[in-house]
């Protein structure tokens, strides 16, 4: 590739063409509408510890009170445990399809973020070419002043 004669130019152009870096975070926040905010906020609890812990002891509550509780008392008797059974389902039947929809927008997100970045390493791939050429003629420079400055030298011993 041949040195470009004028490089404020070259690296206007190079801005132009690639354009500065922006924050691909918040341009996918601002993309998103409340359902998908809804159903990123539903991902990012229900993977958690904390939910796991509220859903084993709401199961440990509701299974040791109508097992051990006196039978008046309960209200899904034991071995059926139907109500529960019932509840179980309806929140995994409602969670599943909000989880799958919110990693499908952390999985959009993730492409974004991939693409910007490739984006940003081809500018700068770009930008260290062009360095390295400009350092490459001044290197040539360089040495044809030295060249210049022995000839002087020698002249001036001769």
């Amino acid at each position: 590739m041949k040195y470009p004669t004028n490089l404020k130019s070259t690296l206007e152009k190079l801005n132009k063409e690639y354009g500065s870096p922006k924050d691909i975070n918040i341009v996918h926040k601002h993309k998103m509408n409340s359902l998908d905010k809804l159903a990123i906020f539903t991902t990012q609890r229900v993977g958690t510890m904390g939910f796991f812990f509220i859903i084993f002891s709401w199961t440990f509550i509701w299974l040791s009170w109508n097992i051990f509780a006196p039978i008046q008392m309960r209200f899904d008797p034991f071995p059926a445990f139907v109500f529960w059974l019932f509840i179980s389902n309806l929140i995994q039947l409602h969670l599943m399809p909000l989880i799958m929809i919110g990693q499908n927008l952390q999985g959009r997100h993730a492409e974004i973020r991939a693409q910007h970045d490739y984006e940003v390493n081809t500018k700068a791939e770009k930008e260290i070419e062009l360095i390295l050429l400009h350092l490459a003629q001044q290197q040539e420079l360089i040495l044809k002043i030295l060249q210049k400055i022995e000839k002087l030298e020698k002249s001036k011993t001769n």
